[in-house]
């Protein structure tokens, strides 16, 4: 009988883990802050939803450009009707038909149709498609600088997950040889057992906080690959230099900038104006409305000739029309009240919006001076730490110091190295909100 192989299986099974580990690594995406920026803007659904409808936008106004202009339509007809008798002109020597048994009525007819003059309805309505076209583009810069805000703060997440996971690794591997360290004092009767039950407590809380590190860091590259449109299951390697921004926000020319570029700002305006425009278009329908109309016909047979024939005959006719609407029922004052509601809903969301953007340049503004400020106490917590480490190390080698002390001072070190990426990371982010506070 053949004998199974586990240490040849368990040499396979490395094999194939190594072999997957190398192709995760071959998969793995390197990008820099601007090329996430640049990926995301470009495979971003939102932005291509209000890029489409900016299009949408745009084609309404030509639609209402297009009205101002003459229509012409080709038209054409065939009507069965029945029987009748002929009416005979029996006058003189031939007899005349003037109206003829003609059942098969068909018709053709070229038509045109010019609305000369609206009372300024029809320059209203362009410009309040205009004014909307406007804002659907401000509403594209507003859903960027959400995208890009979004993009940097998941972006600085992957780096602050990593950042942890590396740190949470570095520290169970420091326990890792602590307690071989100490498991070998204990045999040799150096140490009492409670020296390394401690460092094992220690080491399994370690693995716990390890595998929490290991699936944020999962989340973190899951929110950044949806963010910049990237499909599949791989690693996202962020490049950048952690360091510390140079921050020096002025809150006044903050707002000032903020209240001149930011986007929605702009599309509430727009949207404002637009609704005017619609006020002065149904009021405009109060007003004579005045229209060309011509036409030419060929018609078998023609009911503008007389007397008709069973024949094709040609005709023509020009007209000038005017329409005078002196009732509707209260509809167009309807219409007048909805449009000035709707201004007036768009001047309070407008002043609205003025009030709390003040809040949020002034907020942003003092997050970024404390995330600044942060960052040098974190520095210096950083140096505390790793001397505080080095004093430990002695008074442990002189064996004055315990095993807590020392795996303590290890923990420290990290933490504190963590605590200043987050610091950067903060100050970075603190930045971008502030940035798109301002509308940058």
């Amino acid at each position: 009988m053949p004998v199974a192989h586990p240490t040849r299986g368990a040499v396979f099974a490395l094999v194939f883990c190594l072999s997957a580990a190398a192709a995760a690594q071959d998969t793995a995406i390197k990008l820099t802050l601007p090329e996430a920026l640049a990926r995301a803007d470009q495979n971003s659904l939102r932005v291509a939803e209000l890029l489409a409808r900016v299009d949408a936008a745009a084609a309404v106004q030509a639609s209402r450009e297009a009205a101002e202009r003459p229509l012409v339509s080709a038209l054409a007809g065939y009507t069965r009707t029945n029987h009748v008798e002929q009416f005979v002109l029996l006058s003189g020597p031939i007899p005349r038909v003037l109206y003829p048994d003609a059942p098969n009525n068909y018709w053709t007819r070229l038509d045109l149709q010019w609305p000369i003059y609206s009372a300024g309805r029809s320059d209203a309505l362009i410009r309040a498609a205009g004014a909307e076209r406007d804002a659907a583009t401000f509403d594209v810069a507003a859903a960027r600088l959400d995208l890009r805000l979004e993009t940097t703060r998941a972006f600085w997440a992957l780096i602050t997950a990593r950042q942890t996971e590396n740190v949470v690794a570095r520290s169970l591997e420091a326990t890792d040889a602590h307690l071989g360290d100490l498991r070998t004092r204990l045999q040799q009767g150096m140490i009492p057992p409670n020296d390394v039950l401690t460092a094992e407590a220690q080491r399994s809380r370690q693995r716990l906080l390890a595998i929490e590190a290991a699936n944020l860091r999962k989340i973190a590259e899951a929110d950044l690959r949806r963010l910049i449109g990237a499909e599949g299951i791989f690693a996202v390697e962020p490049v950048i230099a952690v360091d510390a921004p140079a921050l020096t926000p002025d809150a006044v020319a903050a707002l000032t900038e903020a209240r001149k570029q930011r986007p929605e700002r702009q599309a509430l305006a727009r949207r404002a104006e637009a609704s005017k425009d619609r006020e002065q278009a149904i009021g405009a329908t109060a007003r004579p409305q005045l229209t060309v109309a011509a036409g030419y016909d060929v018609a078998k047979p023609n009911p503008h000739i007389f007397p008709r024939t069973d024949a094709w005959r040609d005709s023509w006719d020009a007209s000038v029309n005017l329409t005078w609407s002196l009732w509707d029922g209260g509809r167009r004052h309807a219409e007048q009240a909805e449009a000035q509601a709707n201004t007036r809903a768009l001047t309070a969301r407008a002043a609205d919006f003025d009030r709390q953007l003040a809040f949020e340049v002034e907020q942003r503004t003092l997050d970024v001076e404390s995330a600044a400020a942060a960052i040098e106490p974190a520095e210096e917590g950083v140096r505390s730490a790793v001397e505080a480490r080095r004093v430990v190390g002695e008074r442990y080698n002189a064996g004055v110091a315990t095993t807590t002390e020392m795996l303590d001072a290890q923990t420290a070190v990290l933490q504190a190295e963590l605590d200043r990426t987050r610091a950067i990371a903060n100050a970075r982010l603190a930045a971008a909100r502030l940035e798109r506070s301002v509308g940058r």
